[in-house]
């Protein structure tokens, strides 16, 4: 019987990048995705948050979404998104258990439902690199979705907020009170393709990428290879002293 395997529909969506890498990939998975000598700021996550919260908190008020949503149709209400630990399926072809939680999902008047993500970054050729993981991530949650009573999806999105940090914001006296200031956000919406099949083939490669039975050669170019073949260099020297 083959090892049960969980990822996260974004860690899914790493195999879609241009520079994917099957060593690093290979590593994550057999450690668990607990990496060593990483700290992430929480800072992104908590705006996020707040992103999502401030939408929920506009429906609450006003019963419908707030001015900087109208890319995204004509929407109703939202449905409160499952905690991740709820929010799964367990795929039996690869027995892989596909999970995540999506930051806010939309309700049409057609019932349908739009699936979205906030994303808090400058929308840049970067970001645009990024989209490919992005676009796995939200068709993850869409098939989860389709198993889970949120369905019919009928479209994803991103949703980009960029502080807004230019002279003309920085400036602005009705930024400052008494305790600390304001800074605003500009949105911008992305639409992703509704493709849920595609997840299928990459759950099946996570699958034979972990069965591998030796560590996937080194990958030219990957910056994470070559940080983690300085290290080893380093405990190498390091035995033959």
């Amino acid at each position: 019987m083959s090892h049960k395997l969980t990822i996260s529909a974004k860690g899914l969506g790493e195999l879609a990048l241009p520079d994917f890498c099957p060593r690093c990939f290979w590593i994550k998975l057999k450690v668990g995705n607990k990496l060593p000598f990483q700290i992430f700021p929480g800072v992104f996550s908590s705006i996020d948050s707040y992103s999502k919260h401030l939408v929920i908190s506009w429906f609450e008020r006003h019963k419908g979404p707030p001015i900087w949503l109208e890319g995204l149709g004509y929407i109703t209400d939202y449905t409160k998104s499952p905690h991740y630990s709820k929010f799964y399926i367990m795929d039996k072809a690869t027995d892989i258990t596909l999970r995540g939680s999506p930051d806010i999902i939309f309700n049409k008047k057609d019932g349908s439902y739009i699936i979205a993500d906030f994303k808090t970054a400058k929308y840049t050729q970067k970001q645009d690199e990024l989209l490919p993981m992005y676009e796995t991530q939200l068709n993850a949650y869409a098939l989860i979705g389709s198993q889970q009573g949120i369905s019919p999806v009928s479209s994803l999105a991103l949703i980009y907020t960029e502080p807004v940090t230019d002279e003309t914001a920085t400036a602005r006296d009705d930024h400052h009170h008494e305790t600390g200031f304001i800074m605003g956000f500009s949105a911008h919406i992305e639409q992703v393709a509704l493709n849920p099949g595609s997840v299928q083939a990459l759950l099946t490669k996570t699958r034979e990428i972990y069965e591998l039975a030796t560590i996937p050669p080194y990958t030219d170019g990957c910056k994470n290879c070559q940080c983690l073949e300085g290290l080893l260099e380093i405990v190498r020297e390091s035995s033959d002293d």
